[in-house]
């Protein structure tokens, strides 16, 4: 059985007025699967299939096939609005509170969610306290259909300006949502539930900065969250970033989207002191986020078999990832380590880095010139034009926060790290030459602090530099 069927059209025997506004669903059917359901939530005999608590815990087959039908039904306006003047959200509000039924729930939370994509709909479901506060106990579910069709109700009401601030707020309001959600990112394998939670949790800090200030301080008191037979459970003393890094984790290889936003969720965190501290200060010195982002960028993305234009699809994964990797480096001055900062074995202090920080600019430089001969080629319509602009100002932030790192790691650089640079092959006059290009005149001290350091490692390289961009000559 298809997991949404088709769903079933008004008959021509149907008497006239029965179709759903302006389609050709019935309103009759559509009734009569919502009375079965009201009957099968509170049915006036016991039922053989029932557990021994009374409650059903499966679905007949018929039943699941008619509400699969309404679930794919309530992506129309006009049935959705037909549902919500029938109450089916109090129907629903009755399933979350009496079914035993795993399948019954995530449907339901389903066609909710499908409702809550019409404004006027979203607007009374986000403003119904009781079924507000229901949903969001849905989030201590142990079933991923259910949490995953959770999460994507509450990402469509987040995403709705005239209700998303009653979301933050009962969220803000409820503990529990903070140790549900970081039980899900910490340990689910559901690689499309580890996804649509990270959207909701982005979404969350993107719109309210309390509640994210909220969460990096969370940990400390410890509440009632997921259990399978319904029994208060302790959780573990959740820390937001390991929970943030397992799911990233997880989620790297299969979804490239996903690892996009669990890398901005990172970067939302490095918007405030608090959140920087919160990464660095954890019991490794910010060590497994460094690993996982130092990984991503010379390991994973923009490598050197990639063709330049791969740039333009990871630019905005690369722009979090850089400047959360930015931020760490800042702020490794302030703390106690910094005296080991020009060891040759300091973790935040590498070649390969390096390397590929100018191997992104490089890409960036070969993308630039490839839309300048496009350009040359052929006149671009307004809409298209707008959407290059887009790219360019997306490409600008990341050469920007490229730059930056760079220009803070070439001005730590030792002569030890600088002959490592050269015999791996990181650094040479090409590459040089590209991160001089980028970073003169804005970073002038950084690449002259540099230069006299390569002076000391290579005389003939600095030297030819020296030649290439006359800015440089030291004067005596």
């Amino acid at each position: 059985m298809d997991r949404n069927p088709s769903p079933p059209c008004s008959d021509a025997e149907e008497e006239e007025g029965d179709a759903v506004g302006n389609t050709v669903y019935s309103k009759h059917w559509l009734f009569s699967v919502l009375t079965r359901l009201i009957e099968v939530i509170a049915p006036a005999e016991p039922d053989p299939a029932a557990s021994p608590e009374g409650a059903r815990t499966e679905l007949d087959e018929e039943m699941e096939n008619d509400i699969c039908k309404v679930w794919d039904m309530s992506m129309d306006e006009d049935v959705a609005l037909f549902l919500q003047e029938f109450n089916a959200p109090d129907i629903f509000m009755g399933v979350f509170a009496k079914s035993k039924c795993p399948r019954l729930t995530e449907i339901c939370v389903g066609i909710l969610g499908n409702m809550a994509c019409f404004q006027d709909i979203c607007m009374s479901i986000s403003k119904d306290e009781n079924l507000g506060q229901v949903l969001l106990q849905r989030l201590c579910d142990s079933d991923s259909p259910t949490l995953l069709e959770t999460s994507r109700l509450l990402l469509t009401c987040l995403s709705h300006p005239e209700v998303a601030n009653v979301w933050v707020e009962r969220i803000r309001e409820n503990p529990s949502v903070y140790d549900c959600v970081c039980f899900i990112m910490s340990s689910s394998t559901n690689v499309e539930l580890l996804v649509k939670v990270g959207e909701v949790v982005d979404k969350l800090f993107d719109l309210d900065e309390e509640l994210m200030l909220n969460w990096i301080k969370n940990g400390t008191c410890r509440s009632v969250g997921p259990s399978v037979d319904d029994s208060p459970e302790e959780l573990p003393d959740f820390k937001i970033v390991p929970c943030i890094l397992e799911a990233a984790k997880q989620v790297r290889s299969d979804n490239p989207e996903g690892l996009d936003v669990y890398m901005h969720i990172l970067q939302l965190l490095t918007t405030v002191d608090e959140g920087i501290q919160a990464i660095v200060q954890a019991p490794d010195g910010g060590k497994e986020t460094w690993s996982l982002l130092y990984d991503l960028v010379c390991q994973e993305l923009c490598q050197p078999d990639d063709p330049p234009i791969i740039v333009q699809e990871q630019k905005t994964v690369l722009a979090s990832i850089l400047s959360v990797l930015s931020a760490m480096f800042a702020s490794q001055t302030e703390q106690e380590y910094t005296r080991m900062r020009k060891s040759k074995s300091c973790l935040f202090l590498d070649m390969p880095l390096i390397g590929s920080l100018i191997r992104i600019l490089q890409y960036m430089e070969g993308c630039g010139k490839r839309a300048v001969d496009n350009s040359k080629e052929s006149e671009q319509e307004e809409t298209a034009r707008t959407d290059v602009n887009e790219e360019d100002f997306h490409l600008k932030i990341l050469k920007d926060i490229c730059c930056e790192l760079l220009s803070n790691m070439l001005q730590e650089l030792t002569k030890e790290n600088t002959l490592e640079g050269l015999h791996q092959g990181h650094l040479n006059e090409q590459t040089c030459s590209c991160a001089f290009q980028n970073l003169l005149p804005l970073y002038f001290a950084s690449v002259e602090s540099f230069l006299e350091v390569l002076r000391e490692a290579d005389q003939t390289l600095a030297d030819n530099l020296e030649k290439r961009f006359p800015s440089l000559k030291v004067h005596t």
